[in-house]
């Protein structure tokens, strides 16, 4: 049966199988592999076919390296860093170039005079630097996103928030607006006690090997109304204790979130325990509770700064903490109902910042070697006017030059530690081809042998498995020949000779040709 029968010619230009008659599929030389190799009175007796793939694949492999033609291309127009990152397939190069405004590719060559090390962090005496750069611990610091502050103690939102009291007043709220938390506060008339709701809002963080930190934050408070409200308290503060919603009071390892006695208001015992300095674990250098107090109706700024030397991490190496947000307004005098009266305390900016030790060394973000090579400018801008007189004679004064020096197009290297081809000042904005050789197993469509090596794959997966095998020892140097014959035939055919081609060459050299 032929190849083509059920393949019509419409099919063909038609469709994007453009070509690919030229190759046959790895599948179909495994399953023909199969039919001329093995089998009852052939050379191999019995074997997997999976066997058969695992070896058909090493084959294609190494065959793709020197044999097969390299067809993998790509091209960028290199943006201002002078870097491209190698392919995802990518195993070696064959050409690096860039391409002028006629779409002529002009070869780069590659330079083994540089190269990016991993450039260690040192302090200012030059000792190594074991911590990493100063970081801030919290997402949605600075309030930008409103997606980021959401209610209840699971969900996405990095700020988890609740309102503490009978419920909450329908004229409360805690939104975020303009990069601030906006708590308002109203109140109510309960058991002859006029109260008002506490509002929380706090974040997880881990702080496993850090030793210190710098803790801020800007906060502003409800002013005072004689007769009618306190002023308004905004408390911020890190704690090892972890926030539960449901019944009882402070433990060892949790607080809650309670309920005041309905019979007090907020603030005064017996209160809600978040309003007690105790939950606040950490420790600030000089020894007292970490946290903040805000009584100004301006927006003021305050840090802390915490030493975390002492704190030990769980039985998982993690050491996490909360940072909890609590607003407050206190001995409210009458109810309020209005929107004017409302407290209303804002949060801002907060900013947890610490250097962490970190047990291998640091690295700085670019090498000396790299910043000095992209920011040179190659002597051979210097030299690009091809008219210039003093350019080519030279008088010989270009004898002994290195070819791979004497060219104005650029030079590039690959830095392997980080997947890059970084190149000179010299080739930035222009659009630069990178070919390259994978090996041809990155996916199901590209396993595909050119017919000009198929029969060399075929005594490339016989050798394979003979070579591996009790039963076949002695037919390893017959097959291990055949091999080497037929990889040197599929170089010669794929290297696609046509005699009018050479006979042009040849008569660029001034050979004389007879026909």
């Amino acid at each position: 049966m032929g190849l083509l029968d059920g393949k019509t010619q419409l099919n063909y230009y038609q469709g994007n199988d453009l070509g690919n008659y030229q190759f046959t599929s790895l599948d179909d030389i495994i399953s023909q592999f199969q039919i001329a190799y093995v089998g009852e009175g052939k050379i191999i007796p019995k074997i997997k076919r999976a066997d058969i793939a695992f070896h058909a694949q090493r084959a294609l492999q190494e065959l793709s390296f020197d044999t097969l033609k390299s067809v993998k291309a790509q091209e960028i127009v290199l943006p201002p860093s002078l870097s491209m990152i190698l392919p995802h397939d990518y195993v070696n190069y064959t050409k690096v170039s860039w391409v002028d405004s006629a779409g002529i590719k002009h070869p780069l060559y590659k330079t083994n005079s540089t190269s990016n090390p991993f450039s260690i962090k040192q302090a200012e005496n030059k000792e190594y630097d074991f911590t990493s750069e100063a970081t801030n611990f919290l997402t949605n610091y600075d309030f930008t996103s409103t997606s980021g502050v959401g209610e209840g103690q699971s969900g996405d939102a990095s700020w988890k928030t609740t309102a503490i009291g009978d419920n909450q007043l329908p004229t409360d709220s805690m939104s975020v607006s303009n990069s601030n938390l906006t708590f308002k506060h109203g109140s109510r008339n309960r058991l002859t006690v006029i109260t008002s709701n506490i509002y929380c809002a706090w974040q997880k963080i881990n702080l496993i090997g850090v030793d210190s930190i710098s803790f801020s934050a800007t906060a502003a408070v409800a002013a005072e109304s004689p007769g009618v409200k306190g002023k308004g308290k905004v408390r911020i503060g890190i704690t090892s204790l972890t926030p539960t919603s449901s019944g009882g009071n402070i433990t060892s390892s949790s607080f809650v979130f309670t309920r005041a006695n309905p019979g007090y208001p907020f603030g005064t015992p017996p209160g809600n325990p978040l309003v007690s300095p105790d939950i606040f674990t950490y420790l600030t250098t000089a020894s007292q509770p970490a946290f903040i107090d805000f009584d100004q109706t301006s927006l003021t700024t305050k840090t802390l700064d915490l030493d975390l030397s002492s704190v030990e991490a769980d039985a998982n190496g993690d050491k996490f903490a909360y940072v909890i947000i609590t607003s407050t307004v206190d001995n409210f005098q009458v109810v309020t109902s209005d929107e004017a009266d409302l407290s209303t305390n804002l949060i801002g900016d907060v900013t947890i910042i610490g250097d962490s030790l970190l047990p291998n060394l640091s690295q700085n973000l670019e090498s000396t070697a790299w910043a000095n090579y992209k920011s040179t400018t190659p002597s051979e801008n210097n030299n690009d006017d091809y008219e210039d007189d003093t350019y080519w004679p030279m008088h010989g004064n270009r004898y002994g030059l290195d070819p791979q020096h004497a060219q104005a197009n650029g030079s590039f290297y690959i830095d392997n530690r980080l997947g890059k081809i970084n190149f000179s000042s010299n080739i930035s904005g222009k659009t630069v081809i990178l070919d390259y050789i994978s090996d041809s197993l990155g996916t199901d469509a590209e396993m595909q042998v050119h017919k000009f090596a198929e029969e060399a794959m075929y005594k490339c997966i016989a050798y394979a498995i003979l070579s591996t095998t009790v039963y076949g020892q002695q037919l390893v140097p017959r097959f291990k020949k055949e091999k080497f014959a037929e990889v040197r035939k599929a170089k010669l055919r794929l290297s696609s000779l046509k005699i009018e081609e050479l006979t042009q060459i040849l008569r660029g050299k001034s050979k004389w040709i007879k026909h």
